[in-house]
């Protein structure tokens, strides 16, 4: 026989598969509306074992691992098709409200929590999503996110990433322990400048204070200077402050030009950032989902088993419904040895045909699943 004779056989055999294919996937769409029927969860953990060691059999020795995989992928995908199947469950009751309550216009003002002090980037952040806000000031992101949840504030804003320092950890971490809405994002150009008393000289400096994101975002030119030590705080409208009520010509602050107006201090060197185009993505959240016209981004979060294939399998997820990952951030679960949480953004609007049964068939399959929002990004 040929090589074409051995593929005919080939495609004669996939016919008769994908055949069995869909009428298995059929009596799955049957089983769906009986456990819906009846009250009964989608994942059935005693079947599923039953089911692979069925397949361990019937592949025989030299093919078991195989079969493993087969029969594991047929029963993912069973599942999934279940899940997909039912968008009557609570968190898509709330996303239907939040579109139908959510007025269509973005507030011009509102109250607004930032971290740190007047002239943070944060702030520069907020004067962009809102025409005129109304700012409080917080002496941490822990706090911004309690003045969400106490109600002192409708919105926050917290910096989630730089295009040179990547993300900002403290944020993620934060982001598990509490409850939000993301309702805007932005990127926000950041320049970094060397603030010090007027009559102060770059030869003069000793010691420059800012947060730690704009001291990693600018080490090229930290380490062009002498005997010269750097000192991590708050903010880097903090650091300018500091500064400002030291009397020190030795000390300096990594910070921006509207800090140097705000607090009178001198701009002894201009744009020390190592990236040109260096950048800062902010987002502004809120206690209830608030969904505004054009809401074509959503993040979610959720922990997978630790076992193999769980993170080929969400992807095939998100591959089948055609969703473009624009990010996956994991950050570890402390209580958990070597598990972790994984954060996602994706290019995907929240009024798009199967939406709602992604977001069920990720509830359903995987732990501490939470759906963060969905919003613009103002450019």
């Amino acid at each position: 026989m040929e090589l074409n004779d051995y593929r005919t056989q080939i495609d004669q055999i996939d016919e008769e598969l994908f055949s069995l294919f869909r009428k298995r996937m059929e009596i799955s769409k049957k089983i769906a509306a009986y456990k819906k029927e009846n009250g009964l969860s989608t994942y059935d953990e005693t079947r599923e074992k039953a089911l692979m060691r069925q397949a361990e059999k019937r592949s025989g020795e030299a093919l078991c691992e195989y079969g493993k995989v087969l029969a594991s992928t047929l029963i993912y995908l069973s599942r999934s098709y279940q899940n997909r199947l039912n968008d009557d469950f609570p968190l898509g009751k709330r996303i239907q409200n939040a579109l139908e309550t959510t007025k269509k216009v973005f507030p011009k003002s509102a109250t607004v929590a930032c971290q740190g002090v007047e002239g943070a980037y944060s702030m520069l952040a907020a004067e962009r999503f809102f025409a005129s806000p109304e700012i409080t000031y917080h002496r941490s992101f822990q706090d911004v996110f309690a003045a969400i949840e106490n109600g002192e504030s409708r919105y926050g804003v917290l910096p989630i990433e730089n295009s040179t320092a990547g993300s900002v950890n403290q944020v993620y971490d934060l982001m598990r322990k509490h409850q939000f809405f993301i309702v805007r994002s932005l990127r926000l150009k950041i320049s970094h400048n060397l603030l010090a008393l007027p009559g102060a000289s770059l030869e003069d400096i000793r010691e420059i204070v800012s947060h730690e994101q704009a001291l990693n975002q600018s080490t090229a030119f930290l380490s062009s200077l002498k005997d010269v030590k750097t000192t991590v705080c708050a903010n880097t409208a903090v650091a300018a402050k500091t500064v400002a009520e030291s009397g020190r010509k030795d000390l300096a602050a990594l910070s921006s030009r509207n800090c140097a107006a705000l607090y009178h201090l001198a701009v002894l060197k201009e744009s020390v950032q190592d990236q040109g185009n260096n950048c800062t993505r902010f987002i502004c959240i809120a206690k209830e989902p608030e969904i505004y016209p054009g809401a074509d981004k959503t993040s979610l979060v959720l922990s997978m088993p630790h076992k193999p294939g769980s993170l080929y399998h969400l992807l095939s997820l998100f591959y089948s419904h055609g969703v473009n990952l624009t990010k996956i951030e994991s950050r570890p679960i402390p209580e958990r040895d070597f598990e972790f949480l994984f954060y996602f953004d994706l290019e995907q609007s929240v009024y798009e045909e199967g939406f709602l049964s992604l977001l069920a068939e990720l509830s359903e399959n995987y732990e501490d699943f939470r759906y963060l929002g969905s919003y613009n990004e103002i450019i």
